[in-house]
């Protein structure tokens, strides 16, 4: 009976000092999203996990660069996985379509709509907001895709939303959260704070020097930030759409701060652990 009281009081204790290291700690996650949407998009990723800060990628599995990116993404096992659910296929030049039949989904030619809700930058009729769409077909194309993406790679941890499409009605944003739940995919993500963003009209060096800034002023907490790294190659810089023409350029730019030698420096000098979101998960199943 008092070897059984000393391992529950030694429980409670150990429970009680690692969430007390847990408030003393800044964690960090570094989302990279869009892996799959392009070789440049890939080259890009995985540059900012080897070399840089990113611990965690958002998988695009409708788009043609996806077979690539599960190769590489099955080269670096420990790089953690989303499954980044597509509905929207945005860029002017570019498209990509979905792994199911859902007219009530895509436009005239069979590509998903460019836009989630109405855009003044786009014809009539360019949204989901705008169509037919229907919740079975929703949930139809989201399962093919989580089921396809889970084939291919296996450090899958959780998934999320391209365009932030699980806003867009109640409904919606019900299902992504139930379908989460049943592959074993869900994260409560209620208690990560949103890590400030950069100005995007600024050259590089402005950036990097905006992000250590902000860095430095982190207190005791977890963040996320999300960014989407890739590279200048040729076969980026067409891709863009009215209201957003230097892509290429800009994710060139992601792709150099997450790499910089000055954010990691910092990272480390001010003790911030970085971590993914598959560390986040097992950190409050321990709790």
């Amino acid at each position: 009976m008092k070897n059984r009281f000393l391992i529950l009081l030694f429980m409670v204790i150990t429970t009680a000092v690692t969430a007390q290291n847990q408030t003393d700690n800044i964690y960090l996650i570094i989302r990279g999203d869009d892996i799959g949407s392009s070789h440049a998009a890939n080259v890009g990723c995985i540059e900012s996990y080897q070399n840089g800060i990113m611990t965690s990628v958002e998988l695009m599995p409708p788009c043609p660069w996806f077979y690539e990116a599960a190769k590489m993404l099955n080269k670096n096992p420990d790089l953690d996985v989303g499954i980044h659910l597509t509905l929207t296929s945005e860029w002017s030049l570019y498209k990509w379509r979905p792994l199911t039949h859902c007219p009530g989904l895509t436009d005239e030619d069979g590509n998903f709509f460019p836009m989630v809700w109405k855009n003044d930058n786009f014809p009539p009729n360019s949204s989901i907001m705008e169509s037919d769409w229907s919740l079975a077909e929703i949930e139809q194309e989201l399962r093919a895709q989580i089921e396809f993406s889970l084939k291919h790679v296996a450090q899958i941890s959780h998934i999320s939303t391209h365009m932030g499409f699980n806003s867009f009605d109640p409904k919606i944003g019900e299902l992504v959260e139930n379908l989460a739940k049943e592959y074993d995919l869900y994260i409560d993500m209620d208690d990560v704070q949103r890590f400030p963003r950069w100005d995007r009209d600024k050259p590089v060096e402005t950036r990097i020097d905006q992000f250590c800034k902000n860095l430095e002023n982190l207190t005791p907490g977890a963040y996320l930030f999300v960014e989407h790294p890739a590279r200048d190659f040729p076969e980026m810089q067409p891709i863009g759409h009215t209201g957003s023409n230097d892509v290429a350029q800009s994710r060139e730019m992601v792709t150099r701060v997450f790499t910089s030698e000055k954010v990691k420096n910092i990272i480390e000098e001010k003790g911030i652990k970085l971590i993914s979101y598959a560390d986040y998960k097992r950190m409050n199943q321990k709790n």
